[in-house]
């Protein structure tokens, strides 16, 4: 069975972005193992620590390297992805030892697809940087299919996830997608 796991780029405990991979994992059912990567403890990236990584990073390192596929589901923040998954990806990003190349890491060679929910520009610009940064650090990313999420206004002042019936088609659409794709 493939094993999925979501990347979510928000923090907040009411994450919009959480709730749609929630959803996500009720299509997904008993076709893939789906797990959600905890990672609020990681310290900031920086080379002064990086080795021996913190046992943080190791679990990281771990959950995604044994995942077959990723599925990120970011908000956007200033026309880009928030500074928590960029740090998160620096550090997947990283040679797993000292001295070993780029091509030893936790995330290259991984399958990716992204997803995520926003205001009114759908997170276009956080997929857009991250369709740009995943394939620089060795991640295959699925051509084609993404949703791009619009929050009514309403929805941040009630922190309620009203998806539409388009939403639901696209979102459903791209689960069957990436089953495929990590089959390829």
């Amino acid at each position: 069975m493939k094993r999925i796991v979501m990347v979510v780029g928000s923090l907040r405990k009411e994450s919009f972005n959480r709730k749609v991979a929630q959803y996500i994992e009720s299509l997904i059912g008993s076709r893939a193992e789906v797990s959600y990567l905890e990672y609020g403890d990681i310290p900031y990236m920086d080379q002064d620590t990086e080795y021996p990584a913190p046992s943080s990073i190791e679990r990281v390192r771990k959950e995604v390297g044994e995942a077959d596929g990723i599925w990120f589901l970011t908000p956007e923040y200033n026309y880009s992805y928030p500074g928590v998954l960029k740090n998160l990806l620096d550090w997947l990003s990283r040679p797993v030892r000292k001295g070993a190349g780029r091509t030893e890491t936790a995330i290259r060679g991984k399958k990716a697809t992204l997803s995520g929910a926003g205001g009114r520009n759908a997170t276009a610009g956080a997929r857009n940087k991250l369709r740009e940064l995943l394939p620089f650090i060795g991640v295959e990313v699925m051509d084609g299919l993404e949703t791009g999420i619009a929050l009514d206004p309403v929805s941040f002042q009630t922190n309620t996830l009203e998806l539409t019936e388009e939403v639901k088609e696209s979102l459903s659409r791209q689960a069957d997608a990436f089953l495929l794709f990590l089959d390829k």
